[in-house]
């Protein structure tokens, strides 16, 4: 897949604080190093008009000041949290290989102390293996988003992305080196990914890959926005299932799975045989979380 533009701009702030508790990822702050995201995924809710982000499908933007933001900003901070990278886009796209920010980030927050939780897509994250084994002093976890381990098919629904093969490789080589990590398997599309096999498949290979964590969620969100993109894209790759969703689902934001039930079910005895997690555990406070951090 061919890069998108990149532009470079300038923002007033890096770090965002998560409002109320996050019982999903565990994260107190989310930073988004890059507006945009590569890998394309022709799901993501990063493209709905409520985010307001323009070209989302031609251009990412490098916010080209958040490193010297955030090196001010982490040592004024009196909370020790979480700091999430991947909420609205993947920290490791093409982009990332140009610029370094996630990486250059990830050794600020490693100065700081500061525990983090990424969610990728891409085996690129074992570029920063070192620094993360440094950050796992205090607390590392790394999370891929799989959704199929079907090749062929995660190659029509994440065009951009690195195959899931590469991404459980890294997932083995993370767990190998001492870092937690898992799997987000989200969304599970209706019509497409909502089979038992699909489910187990997906379990099974987490399994075999060191993954302590299955944080899944049964169905789609769609909403304006990126509604229009992804019927599109269900038209192209999928003849027929977009009548599916609008015969089912109309305009709700939540499409659930079928039988969702069953195949919640299913994957929570897969789970308990194979010792997996289906929730994140709490991160262990840091031992100097009391004190302010710098002045």
């Amino acid at each position: 897949m061919e890069r998108l533009t990149y532009r470079e701009v300038e923002v007033k702030g890096i770090l965002n604080p998560v409002r109320g508790e996050d019982d999903w990822f565990g994260l107190s702050y989310n930073m988004n190093l890059y507006r945009g995201c590569e890998h394309q995924c022709i799901y993501c809710d990063t493209r709905s008009a409520c985010y307001q982000i323009e070209n989302f499908n031609e251009e990412v933007l490098v916010k080209i000041n958040a490193l010297e933001l955030l090196e001010d900003v982490l040592p004024r901070k009196r909370k020790v949290g979480v700091i999430g990278f991947g909420s609205m886009n993947d920290p490791y796209t093409f982009a990332e290989e140009q610029y370094g920010l996630t990486g250059k980030a990830l050794k600020i927050v490693a100065k700081y102390r500061f525990p983090v939780h990424i969610i990728t897509k891409s085996d690129g994250v074992l570029n920063d293996l070192a620094t993360l084994q440094r950050i796992n002093q205090v607390k590392a976890r790394v999370s891929f988003t799989v959704t199929t381990t079907d090749e062929a098919l995660a190659a029509r629904l994440e065009p951009g992305a690195p195959s899931p093969a590469r991404r459980l490789a890294a997932m083995a080589q993370l767990a190998e080196a001492g870092i937690e990590t898992g799997v987000v398997m989200m969304p599970v599309l209706p019509f497409i990914e909502d089979t038992p096999e699909n489910i187990e498949a997906i379990v099974l290979a987490a399994a075999e890959h060191g993954a302590a964590y299955i944080v899944p969620s049964f169905g789609v969100t769609v909403r304006e926005g990126q509604r229009e993109h992804f019927y599109r894209k269900l038209d192209e790759h999928f003849p027929g299932v977009r009548q599916q969703y609008e015969r089912s689902f109309g305009s709700s934001y939540f499409c659930p799975a079928r039988d969702s039930q069953k195949l919640e079910r299913l994957f929570n005895e897969l789970c308990a045989r194979h010792g997996i997690q289906t929730r994140l555990s709490p991160y262990p406070p840091r031992q100097d979380a009391t004190q302010p951090a710098l002045f």
